[in-house]
Formats: C-alpha cells, sequence, structure tokens
C-alpha cells in the first residue's frame, strides 16, 4: 500500500505524541513492504530531508500561529496528498477533519485519529473550543474508520454521536539506552533523580508539580523535560518557582530522553487533557514506578501499576512523593507491574498491527 501519514509535525519525533506515533508506526509499516510519506513542517522538520527509517518525508511551510498552524498546513497536505494518488491516509488530530473531503472526492479513503477531547485543553479561546467541538461531530461523520486511543475517547465518541471507532493506543516498549552522556551532561546519577516530560502547557500542570515538589522538601532533585513554545507566561512561572534543585534543560529527545527515562527513581505524568499519553506508557515500559494525576484516560492506561495524586486534598502530590519515595521495595513493585502492563497492552508491534489491519480494510 501508498500510505501518507497527515496532520502531526513530522518525523523524527521532536513534540509530542502525533510525532510519536507517525515515527514508530510509520517505520514499521515500511519494514513491512509499504511505501509509507509523512508530511512534515517548515520549522520542526529539516526541509532538506528527504527519508527517515524507511519513510519518504514531504516538508510544507505552516504559519507559527497557534490557532492556524495545525489546520493549514494540513489543508496544504491534504491538497499534495491528493494529487499523490495514496491508496489510504492516516489522518491526525480531530481540528483537521474538514480537509479529510479532499482526499475523498480524490478517491482516497481516511481514517482519523481524533486524540483525545483537544477543546477542553486551556489553551483554547471560545473560538478554539466552538471549532473543536464542531470537528468532533465532523469527525462522528466524515472519516471512513475513526480512531480513538483510549477506551475512555470510544466511550465518549459512541455515547455522544452514537458513533463506533476503532480503539489502538499507544505503544510503550522503548529500547534502552546504550549509554549515560545526557546523565553526564546534568550531572545526575541513575536512580537519584525524578522525571516530568511534558509539553509545557496549562493543561499539563508543570508549574504546579514543580510548586508540589517544593512544599514536599525532597533531596532527590527534579528534571523538567518539556518547552512552552506557546506560553512564555507559564515558563516565567516556572522559573519563577524552581529551586536550585530543578533542572530545566528543554526538550530533549531520541537517544537523551531514553537515558533520562530509563535512569529516573520514578516518573510524574500530570496531563489532564487527552487520551494515552505516550511519555506515560512508555516510562511505564521503561520499568518506572510512576505516579500520574487522577484523570480516567490516566487510571485506564496505568490500572493498579502507578500511584494516583491530585494537586490538592490528602493525595496530594507533594504527600504522595513523601510516602513512597522511602519505600523502596514499593517502589520496585511499581516498576515491575509497570513494565508488566506495557507488555500485555501496549506493545508498538500490536499497534502496527492494528492500523495495518485498518488501513488494508479501507482499501
Amino acid at each position: 500500500m501508498r500510505i501518507a501519514i497527515i496532520g502531526c509535525r513530522g518525523v523524527p519525533a521532536r513534540y509530542g505524541g502525533f510525532e510519536t506515533l507517525a515515527e514508530e508506526l510509520g517505520r514499521r509499516l515500511a519494514a513491512r513492504g509499504h511505501h509509507v510519506t509523512v508530511y512534515g513542517r517548515t520549522g520542526f522538520v529539516d526541509a532538506g530531508l528527504r527519508s527517515h527509517r524507511g519513510m519518504r518525508l514531504v516538508v510544507l511551510p505552516a504559519p507559527r500561529r497557534k490557532h492556524l498552524e495545525t489546520v493549514l498546513h494540513t489543508l496544504l497536505a491534504s491538497i499534495h496528498a491528493a494529487m499523490e494518488g495514496f491508496d489510504a491516509v492516516l489522518m491526525l488530530n480531530a481540528a483537521n477533519v474538514p480537509w479529510a473531503r479532499i482526499l475523498q472526492l480524490a478517491g482516497i479513503p481516511v481514517a482519523l485519529n481524533v486524540d483525545g477531547l483537544e477543546r477542553k485543553r486551556r489553551k483554547w479561546g471560545r473560538a478554539g473550543r466552538v471549532y473543536y467541538r464542531l470537528c468532533e461531530r465532523l469527525a462522528a461523520l466524515v472519516p471512513d474508520t475513526l480512531i480513538t486511543d483510549a477506551e475512555v475517547i470510544q466511550r465518549y465518541y459512541r455515547r455522544s454521536y452514537r458513533a463506533p471507532s476503532r480503539m489502538i493506543a499507544y505503544g510503550g516498549d522503548l529500547e534502552p539506552p546504550s549509554g549515560t552522556t545526557t546523565l553526564d551532561g546534568l550531572g545526575l546519577e541513575p536512580a537519584s533523580y525524578l522525571l516530568y516530560v511534558s509539553r509545557f502547557e496549562p493543561e499539563n500542570n508543570p508549574d504546579r508539580v514543580v510548586a508540589a515538589y517544593g512544599e514536599a522538601g525532597l533531596d532527590l532533585p527534579l528534571v523538567m523535560v518539556g518547552g512552552a513554545p506557546y506560553a512564555p507566561r507559564l515558563m516565567e512561572r516556572i522559573r519563577e518557582l524552581a529551586g536550585p534543585r530543578v533542572l530545566l534543560p528543554g526538550p530533549i529527545y531520541g537517544e537523551g530522553y531514553r537515558e533520562l527515562l530509563f535512569n529516573c527513581r520514578l516518573y510524574i505524568h500530570a496531563t489532564e487533557v487527552g487520551g494515552t499519553h505516550p511519555a506515560l506508557v512508555e516510562a511505564m515500559g521503561a520499568e518506572r514506578p510512576v505516579l500520574f494525576y487522577d484523570t480516567p484516560e490516566n487510571r485506564e492506561v496505568v490500572g493498579a501499576a502507578g500511584l494516583p495524586f491530585r494537586f490538592e486534598g490528602p493525595r496530594r502530590l507533594d504527600r504522595v512523593l513523601q510516602e513512597v519515595l522511602g519505600r523502596a521495595g514499593r517502589l520496585e513493585e511499581l516498576g515491575g507491574r509497570a513494565r508488566a502492563r506495557v507488555e500485555a497492552r501496549y506493545r508498538w508491534d500490536a499497534v502496527a498491527d492494528a492500523y495495518e489491519e485498518v488501513l488494508e480494510d479501507m482499501c
């Protein structure tokens, strides 16, 4: 099959969940003999890069504006893909669903991965939330196949729009790192630090994690991996809250990311919007004990393999941190449970099997 992946920032994966999906899925489909094209954006992908891990890359312009970047880039990519005549397209993000009709009119079936309920993100104003609500309705009607990445999101579309979907989560089985160059550069020792990884956006609560860490009064440093491309004020607040034991190295990808993940004492996951988060399942796959913000989506992913927390009440993050860090046996138990859960539910080869079946069925 000739397959296109549209709607992410491109590969190599250097931003978020959709980029991770494009890379991990695309390279596996390419290895199975499919011709995979991934559409990327200028500013995120080197314009001179033409291929990556067996995937063909097409890099198109995108305005660096929060409200327009995704939809305008996907419009250009959809027009380009329609002229290419692919056998099937995997489109990412519910916001892009209006452009699925361009592809369908060219005779190309479209599978749409809607992600979570994007309209709940605090970064969107009224117009953004209205647009995403409209796109939810269109997502229930337009694509040839609707894909959700968590059972919570699957139930939402079935209950709200009577729309069936194929639930396909993310994988978390990463290759272990081969060295400690990144740790050495940050002055870290294995199992001697806490780790948070996410884009610094309000609904990912990086500022509240830093505040809770300060209240816990811990000796272990906290490494906050991520950046705030659209939230400079939030970045300022994080810097104001961060004491000398909070490290802010910015976004880190690839080998460096895996070094930090596989060697942390525990992983803190604080997102409150979305379905299955790749960083969370990757931390579990690395056999790290995880603390997760208590939402239905996060509970679905972690189950009994981690500890839930809130930012208020008896299960406040600072209290949970103090409780668990003094119990080495408990940490080891949670890490083992996390790894076993990934082996059972979140393997990339199984994810690729499911997507391959969807795309072949549409053809």
